[in-house]
């Protein structure tokens, strides 16, 4: 009994993990990466046609979008999920298909004009077709005889529609382990869903770990936060812009400013701010968000028993006066063009790709605005730039300004805090007796672990990638199937650090030009100044050379 973890170790997305059980080869999620290859998707350790089944907690893409992958290269298994899952990868697998052929035409176009040779998309529609016909759906809470030596059954995690944590039995030789992947753990602040549901034992826990050195702001407070900076924003004749995962996360949204109305504030000051939110206009730009949202609505009996009364009482929690929803591309251009104050959600979250971008362009250059993220940001990705401070951005091939209010959230997220977290492995009767903690940036995993180690004194495992472990007695590593190549750590460090240093040299030539043309620098300081500008020049010439 042998587990490998393939992806998302020492890192937030690209889920995959490889079990061998029961003659049998397994993959828990098979997600696609998001923002610069740190660990370079690196296939899987065996062909795609021998392995046997995929086990998909949900549908994020970082947990699912590959897939089509690998269904393209002769996988024929089946894929086990829960029926929320499998309703939403029939909408979000396609869209991601369709951004890969789009991708792949792209870069062709350009390549074509530089000699280069033609790029290959990923996967392309019928892919994603073919995996979506493999999907098997199941419900919450059935325990399901997988094959000889397999069991599974799918828990209520509270992160998306339909996720799920998964319990997996398996036997060898007579002896059954019990394996518990945690998926992604939900916040049990998040609007719309149920709170995670626990699991009472385990023999392992392999655990996301996305936020496991921090705390979120609750509930009341990140509410009373978000109609605070929409207000400020409006009353300056500015628009928000909200890049947000178009499943799970617009809706959350959508539900919060609908929910803004039950507030029990009298106060005139909310009034008032109430008031100028409920004549704003809020659009939900992204086909795949409306498209999610109709899934939402289908599958109302997920949610928790706040919203369930909502629904009773004839208030959809995800329709308010005011809310319009944008299909075509010549509506999406509108709103930049408008000059009306608005709130914009659009995605992709992380800014990546769709048409969060063109909105993006078109806004943070205006200091009347505000930028409003709601969700993690992985490292190396647009939304991360923005949210760590960058000065200019480039976006579709131009150098833009972040003149913008930039605002981030983060009780907005579905992941659970450290807090969190600490109560799911609480929460187990019987404690796992061993823990690895994957899906999460090293400086989260490190201080989880620290915090696992002391409230209950439990080995914790960070695997690294590719690291694989026997499972059959005690927890044994066997070694990496595939080392990592660190070089690629060190060529977007160059890079990154390239990019600081253009942003310090901009500022630096803002504030020399500002000091000598105010005359507040005498001959002696301009002087020196000038002979360290030397220095500096001479040595950007030596790494050039």
């Amino acid at each position: 009994m042998k587990l490998t973890f393939v992806g998302a170790a020492h890192e937030v997305t690209g889920s995959c993990h490889f079990l061998q059980t029961a003659g049998k080869n397994i993959l828990i999620d098979c997600g696609m990466e998001q923002g610069p290859d740190l660990y370079e998707n690196p296939g899987l350790p065996i062909p795609a046609n021998e392995v046997d089944y995929v086990f998909l907690t949900h549908a994020h893409i970082d947990h699912s979008g590959m897939l089509p992958r690998l269904a393209k290269d002769g996988f024929k298994g089946q894929i086990f999920t829960t029926y929320a899952t499998a309703d939403l990868c029939n909408i979000m697998l396609r869209d991601s298909a369709h951004i890969q052929e789009f991708e792949a035409e792209w870069r062709n176009r350009k390549g074509k004009r530089a000699g280069q040779p033609e790029y290959e998309p990923v996967y392309v529609m019928q892919d994603a077709l073919d995996a979506i016909e493999l999907l098997v759906p199941c419900q919450y809470g059935e325990r399901i005889r997988i094959c000889e030596g397999v069991e599974i059954r799918f828990t209520d995690v509270g992160h998306l529609l339909g996720s799920a944590s998964i319990e997996v039995w398996a036997t060898e030789d007579g002896v059954t382990k019990k394996i518990v992947f945690s998926g992604d753990i939900g916040n049990n602040d998040i609007p719309l869903l149920s709170e995670p549901t626990m699991i009472e034992d385990a023999d392992y826990l392999v655990m996301e770990s996305t936020y496991g050195n921090r705390l979120h702001m609750k509930n009341e407070s990140k509410a009373e936060t978000f109609l605070r900076i929409v207000s400020e924003t409006i009353e300056k004749g500015g628009t928000v812009v909200i890049p947000s995962f178009a499943v799970g996360r617009t809706q959350e949204i959508l539900y919060e400013l609908n929910k803004i109305k039950d507030s029990e504030d009298d106060s005139p000051e909310f009034e008032r701010k109430y008031r100028l939110l409920m004549n704003t206009p809020v659009y939900v730009d992204s086909p795949l968000a409306i498209s999610a949202t109709e899934v939402f609505k289908e599958n109302m009996d997920l949610f928790d028993e706040e919203t369930q009364e909502l629904i009773r009482r004839g208030d959809n929690p995800l329709e308010f006066p005011g809310l319009k929803f944008t299909q075509t591309v010549e509506e999406s251009k509108a709103l930049n063009e408008s000059n009306e104050s608005a709130i914009i959600i659009s995605a992709s979250g992380m800014c990546e790709v769709g048409r969060i971008k063109h909105h993006l362009k078109h806004n943070i250059w205006n200091p009347k605005n505000t930028i409003l993220f709601v969700g993690y940001q992985a490292p190396g990705t647009l939304g991360r730039k923005i949210v760590d401070g960058a000065k200019t951005v480039k976006i579709f091939g131009e150098e833009v300004a972040v003149n913008a209010r930039v605002e981030y959230i983060e009780g907005y997220s579905g992941h659970a805090d450290q807090a969190g977290l600490l109560h799911f492995v609480d929460s187990f009767v019987k404690k796992p007796n061993h823990i690895f903690l994957v899906h999460g940036e090293e400086e989260s995993q490190k201080a989880l672990r620290d915090k696992i180690n002391e409230n209950f004194d439990l080995p914790v495992s960070i695997p690294d990638y590719c690291e694989s472990f026997d499972l059959t007695n005690t927890v044994q590593a066997t070694g990496n199937i595939r080392k990592r190549n660190l070089n690629e750590y060190k060529k977007l460090e160059v890079i990154d650090r390239m990019e600081t240093l253009k942003e310090e040299l901009a500022d630096m030539e803002s504030i020399v030009k500002e000091d000598i043309l105010a005359n507040t620098v005498n001959d002696d300081e301009i002087s020196k100044l000038n002979e360290r500008i030397k220095e500096l020049e001479k040595q950007i010439v030596e790494i050039v050379e």
